[in-house]
């Protein structure tokens, strides 16, 4: 199965761009992965939080393609634990050739894009800066993978 990150937007904190990389990096050894990051969009005074999330959405839409699978980081989704998630990249490694995971803008995604989606994911009842949620996901991603290969960076 093939792997792209979608992110919205550019990672402004250095340590967190530093993670989310170390991150990325280990991945590779398991997957082949891309990751694709949306310029923020050109936002005017006055814009409403809609307006914000249906130009994210169209950006992103303009991308994705038909066959797919899209999986949204969404505080609505599934939550699994890291053993439960990386059960459940199992079962995608059978079933699609692409994944795509999305990760969406401070607002979240507009209703054109949860219409589009294949499945949701949440990363905890918590709520987390969409920046923050970027290095969470990549630390979880890679955590599942090591534990589908047996390997002693997950420890119960």
């Amino acid at each position: 199965m093939k792997v792209t990150i979608v992110f919205t937007g550019k990672t402004r904190e250095k340590y967190l761009r530093e993670g989310v990389d170390e991150y990325l990096n280990r991945l590779r050894r398991y997957i082949p992965l891309s990751v694709m990051t949306l310029p923020d969009v050109k936002v005017k005074p006055g814009f409403t939080e809609k307006q914000v999330k249906a130009l994210e959405g169209k950006q992103l839409m303009q991308r994705l393609k038909p066959a797919d699978h899209v999986v949204l980081l969404d505080e609505r989704g599934t939550v699994f634990s890291s053993e439960e998630f990386a059960g459940y990249l199992s079962k995608l490694e059978g079933r699609t050739g692409q994944t795509t995971f999305v990760a969406g803008g401070a607002y979240g995604f507009s209703e054109e894009v949860y219409r589009r989606a294949d499945a949701m994911i949440a990363l905890s009842a918590m709520t987390f800066s969409h920046q923050m949620v970027r290095l969470i996901f990549t630390e979880q991603l890679y955590r599942g993978y090591t534990i589908l290969k047996g390997e002693p960076y997950h420890h119960k």
